[in-house]
């Protein structure tokens, strides 16, 4: 095409004649800059049929972040689509038909469906996990004669302390001790295999990758089935090891699992990821609701810490999801009890103002705890993946082996944490009264084995938390928080019965019972969970939901408004928030306000790399993407000017050039990224039309605008790069990464961490491999060199294994090639 050649007329470039030398993909702008500018044309199939091709590509891309505006208009223009296809199915002589009406209908309600289906599959799991675990955690201490596949509290229906069914291993308690510490290292062992051989994401608790997740970052295979069935399985393994973790941090994980597995068998929901978005935060909330039995404080839950944008409609979707996953949990009834939770618990009597003075403790307690044990566990985190990534498996059975010899003594670490935390909620009036912890003359012993309840169980926590095994924080922060709790009621009691008519406890009935120890477990627990996630209302509703205790909503919100407060002094962020910060994913909290005082100009990517939109050939951009790690380009008149045009994904970019080379383009033709500038390329050379695929209304800032408001526009827009410009000429780009460099950069100034930190960590490992060596040696000498501990080659397979998710996170996520601090070995 010549200059004397109109090239912005579509018509023009679809006459050409056969024997062209011009290579096309389109003929006008891509469907998002049609969107943006308004246009209401008819939409072109076959380009729409590119645009989802493309879209399909991007959206399994491992560690890219959504960009929600341009899935917003691709959806615009589908929905536009779908009605011109069935126009003239739908329409009989200019009248809407039945079919039309049905359609309609399904179509709105295709959302209901889909998150009743979700609700329903997570109620089933969530019983099957609850009868599961109990099973496996009572077998580590005998069995039930009648029926092997009974636990205790099935196999002893109805009796308060036992029955003749249910028989301990054998009578030489020391041999009982044995078996206790062999199943736990059986258990924590075949869960650890499984993470580690089948399914790596299904470590951990999953709740900050699902908080990345739903605010737009993609994870391939972290909510995928092979995840959901490894986590499902090894979940109730992981919690019968008896290693300090939890399942109901989990079963946020496998109940979002669920959600995208089932919403992707819908069109609906498989192309936008929008709407794919608002069912992972209802499944969020149906994950909580099961765990606690708490549909409204799952709800709660998933609105103040799992979602960054929550609007009613995703609050009525959650809603209804609990209420299905609880309905179907309640309905399968896995403890035949009514109940859908082991701790359901009631109480009748009131509490007294004078109580407030020892609420408050417990609150500071709360909040001590959580700063303690965020600061702690994040130090045990950077020590495991400097010195113990190879050997997860190792790790994860020498924690159950050591955490089940430090339990089995003390009587309230020995049991199931859920089944703990049931004993300390009940009052001693009813006949409760788990090893006589109601007399008053084992008032001593109750508290010194509390104490050490308290103190063991932190501890572990610490070094548990994080192992390569499906593992969470809330369920044994609660059970610290109601050791703790129920530590102070007994003191509190015992106070009282010393000074009976003192003024302090003039409120008191002299024929009624005073205080109640329980209530201040139940209120340790809640002050433990909102120290350590830094969540305030949903623990206030989960808690109430948990007791049905009306009349102690006040000291509820008391106990956690002041463990807020101490957390928020003590540190910044919950758990989870930390280890977003810490494994460096590119998130923005909304929870967070920035005062930087700089312009977004000072941590902006400058000179990046650019395509001109006229005079590069296939061979000189295909040399660019090779050099480059950007995930995107900016399109410029020239390199000179660099007068800005617009912004080509890389995904859009390679789809194009492997399109162009399976129809054998030459690599010397030369591409056009704009209409207007086919005039400058010579009539005697081919061109590749790439117009369709170029963003030609970016996200754009002033270069002097305020840090602060450039990273609002990421949190609420959610693009996944800003555009810097000046007079229409681009000076640079902003990343989410960028700005988290900074943040992490100015708080390092703010905060600087201490000296020497490192060399603490090599001595406990040279300590631990030398304790590693000498065992090793011991049993090769006994075993006379047929058992071997510790195969070198063995272990840097499990490196690589264990490793791999995470590394790829730390290189994948972003634009631009400027990586975030490893902060994994700074804790």
């Amino acid at each position: 095409m010549n200059n004397r050649q109109s090239t912005t007329s579509a018509t023009a470039t679809s006459s050409r004649p056969p024997h062209s030398r011009a290579h096309t993909l389109s003929r006008r702008f891509s469907a998002l800059s049609t969107a943006e500018q308004g246009n209401d044309d008819p939409v072109d199939p076959a380009e729409q049929a590119v645009a989802d091709e493309i879209d399909e590509i991007k959206r399994y891309e491992d560690f890219t972040t959504i960009d929600w505006v341009q899935d917003a208009a691709r959806e615009q223009q589908r929905r536009k689509l779908r009605r011109q296809e069935r126009a003239g199915f739908f329409e009989r002589d200019g009248r809407l038909g039945w079919r039309r009406k049905a359609w309609e209908a399904y179509d709105a309600a295709q959302g209901w469906i889909v998150v009743t289906l979700i609700g329903s599959a997570i109620g089933v799991n969530a019983a099957f996990l609850n009868i599961v675990t109990e099973w496996l955690s009572d077998i580590k201490r005998g069995y039930c004669t009648t029926a092997f596949y009974l636990n205790e509290s099935f196999c002893c229906w109805g009796a308060e302390d036992g029955c003749a069914e249910w028989h301990h291993w054998s009578g030489f308690w020391p041999l009982n001790y044995l078996l206790y510490i062999l199943f736990s290292m059986l258990f924590a062992f075949a869960s650890a295999r499984l993470v580690k051989s089948y399914a790596p994401y299904a470590a951990g608790s999953g709740i900050s990758e699902i908080k990345c997740i739903i605010a737009g970052f993609v994870m391939k295979g972290f909510l995928g089935f092979r995840t959901l069935v490894i986590k499902s399985i090894g979940l109730p393994l992981a919690i019968a090891s008896g290693l300090s973790v939890g399942k109901e941090g989990p079963s946020v994980h496998y109940a979002v699992c669920t959600g995208n597995v089932i919403s992707r068998f819908f069109v609906k929901y498989r192309r936008n990821a929008a709407k794919t978005r608002e069912i992972l935060s209802a499944c969020a909330a149906a994950g909580v609701a099961v765990a606690f039995g708490s549909p409204i404080g799952g709800v709660l839950f998933s609105l103040e810490e799992m979602s960054s944008y929550f609007p009613l409609k995703t609050m009525w979707r959650s809603y209804f999801c609990a209420l299905v996953a609880t309905a179907v949990l309640a309905a399968m009834n896995p403890f035949r009890t009514g109940q859908l939770v082991m701790f359901t618990v009631r109480y009748d009597r009131s509490w007294h103002f004078f109580e407030v003075l020892f609420y408050i403790v417990i609150g500071i307690f709360g909040g001590v705890y959580g700063a303690f044990v965020i600061t702690w566990n994040l130090r045990a985190q950077s020590f495991r993946k400097k010195y113990l990534s190879k050997y997860p498996i190792l790790e994860a059975t020498i924690l159950a082996t050591a955490t089940a010899i430090l339990c089995y003594p003390n009587m309230f670490l020995r049991i199931d944490m859920t089944e703990s935390m049931e004993i300390l909620f009940q009052e001693c009036e009813g006949g409760h009264d788990f090893d006589e912890i109601c007399d008053p003359r084992n008032r001593t012993s109750i508290i010194f084995t509390l104490l050490v309840a308290t103190l063991l169980r932190t501890f572990l926590v610490i070094i548990s938390y994080g192992c390569k095994v499906p593992a969470g924080i809330f369920v044994p922060s609660m059970a610290i928080g109601a050791a703790f709790g129920r530590m102070v009621g007994i003191l509190v009691q015992a106070l009282h019965e010393a000074f009976p008519a003192s003024a302090f406890f003039s409120a008191c009935d002299a024929n009624q019972t005073c205080i109640t120890p329980g209530t201040y477990a139940f209120l340790g627990a809640a002050a433990a969970l909102a120290g350590i996630m830094h969540i305030t209302v949903s623990v206030v509703v989960i808690m109430f939901e948990l007791t049905g205790a009306l009349t102690y909503i006040l000291p509820t919100m008391i106990v956690v408004g002041v463990t807020k407060a101490v957390s928020e002094r003590l540190g910044k962020g919950g758990i989870a928030d930390r280890m977003i910060w810490f494994n460096g994913f590119p998130f923005l909290d909304n929870k967070e306000d920035h005062s930087f005082g700089v312009p977004a100009s000072t941590c902006m990517t400058k000179d990046p790399t650019c395509l001109t939109a006229a005079g590069m050939s296939i061979a000189e951009i295909e040399a660019v993407m090779e050099q480059s790690k950007f995930q995107g380009f900016p399109i410029v008149e020239d390199l000179d000017e660099k007068v800005l045009l617009g912004f080509i994904g890389r995904t859009e970019l390679r789809y194009a050039l492997e399109k162009a080379e399976r129809e054998r383009t030459p690599k010397r033709t030369l591409c056009s990224f704009k209409a207007d500038n086919h005039s400058t390329v010579s009539s005697e050379a081919a061109f590749l039309d790439l117009q369709q695929f170029v963003n030609a209304t970016p996200l754009t800032v002033h270069p002097n605008l305020p840090l602060e408001t450039t990273m609002e526009l990421f949190k609420k827009l959610g693009p996944p790069v800003i555009l810097v410009e000046h007079r229409g000429r681009l000076t640079g780009l902003l990343t989410v990464k960028d700005c988290l460099k900074y943040q992490f950069q100015a708080e390092a100034l703010e905060h600087p961490r201490e000296a020497g930190r490192h060399g603490g960590q090599e001595a406990l490992w040279q300590v631990i491999r030398s304790s590693a060596t000498w065992v090793a040696d011991k049993a090769r000498n006994i075993s006379g060199g047929r058992l071997r501990l510790g195969d070198e080659q063995q272990n840097t397979t499990a490196d690589g294994e264990a490793n791999q998710p995470l590394r790829h996170a730390d290189a994948g996520n972003g634009h631009g090639d400027v990586e975030l601090e490893d902060r994994r070995e700074v804790i």
